[in-house]
This record gives structure tokens, C-alpha cells and sequence, in this order.
């Protein structure tokens, strides 16, 4: 019997060596963001090869993808700047939401060393992406009139419910 369980596990497990392994939604989603940044710099003029790409070309790239955002930004002159819910509809454009802007360059990023790169010369972990990436998100919250507000660590919350927890049980002075 033992004799047949382990052709079971061995068949077993040259099917699935035999068969590509099943990439996660984010590492799919990270291959498909470095082929398409790949092809952007293929066919920038003149040509970029991804060992000369900069900060300068993660920014073009970044406003490049903005024609295909969903997102509405009010432009400073618009009747509905600063406005949550616009009661109508206006000419602003669309733009790509700094949400997506940052989880973009955090997969770009990852993909930049898992694909050879050094970290220290990683062009999507320069400052100036930060920058800009702080830029668009400011000024997607004022055009919403919805300030941002950074989440608190998880952490923090924690600490701060152990504190309320020790003051509810402590005896009245």
C-alpha cells in the first residue's frame, strides 16, 4: 500500500511541474505593468533601453497613461473645483487616480529588481517619483474638496484601545 501512495504523490507532483504555475492576480498584474512600460520606452523617440531609463521617463510615463484615466479632476477654473459631488456635468478631464499612480510604481518598482536592476539606481524609487506622486494625489483631493487624510498604522489604533480599555476600568478618584 505504502508503495502506491508514493507513486500517487510522485505522479502527483511531476503533473504539476509539468504544468506553469498559476502567477497571482499582483505578480500578473506586475508582469503586465513591465511589458507595458517596456513597450512605452520602446517606442519613445529616440528609443529608451530600460538599463538608461530615469526618473524623467517614469514621470513621461505616468502622464502618458493619464489620457486613459477614469477619474475626473476640476480644473482650478471649473464651477465645480472643490466639490465632492458635482451636481452636473463639466469638460475637466480624466486622469488616472493617484491610487492606482502609487500601486503602479510599487509593483514597477519590485519589477525593477526581480528583473536585474540594482535597488540603488531603481528608477521608480527616486525621490522625485514620491514628489510627483505626492503632487497628483494633493491636488486630486483639492479639486474634490476632500482633504487627504493619511491612515494611522494599525498599531497605533491598537495601543490607542489599550489605553481607553485601562482608563474605563480604573476606579473613580
Amino acid at each position: 500500500m505504502s508503495n502506491e501512495k508514493g507513486k500517487e504523490i510522485g505522479e502527483g507532483s511531476s503533473r504539476s511541474t509539468d504544468q506553469p504555475a498559476q502567477l497571482s492576480r499582483y505578480e500578473s498584474q506586475k508582469r503586465r505593468d513591465w511589458n507595458t512600460f517596456g513597450q512605452y520606452l520602446k517606442n519613445h523617440r529616440p528609443p529608451v533601453p530600460r538599463s538608461q531609463c530615469n526618473y524623467n521617463h517614469v514621470i513621461e510615463f505616468l502622464q502618458y497613461l493619464d489620457q486613459f484615466g477614469k477619474t475626473k479632476v476640476h480644473l482650478q477654473g471649473c464651477v465645480f473645483f472643490g466639490h465632492p459631488e458635482p451636481p452636473g456635468p463639466c469638460t475637466c478631464p480624466l486622469r488616472q487616480a493617484w491610487g492606482s499612480l502609487d500601486a503602479l510604481i510599487g509593483r514597477l518598482r519590485a519589477a525593477y529588481e526581480e528583473n536585474g536592476g540594482l535597488s540603488e539606481n531603481n528608477p521608480f524609487a527616486n525621490g522625485a517619483i514620491r514628489l510627483y506622486l505626492r503632487e497628483v494625489r494633493d491636488s486630486q483631493a483639492k479639486a474634490r474638496g476632500i482633504p487627504f487624510k493619511k491612515k494611522k498604522k494599525k498599531r497605533s489604533q491598537v495601543k490607542a484601545n489599550e489605553v481607553e480599555a485601562s482608563t474605563i476600568h480604573m476606579p473613580p478618584s
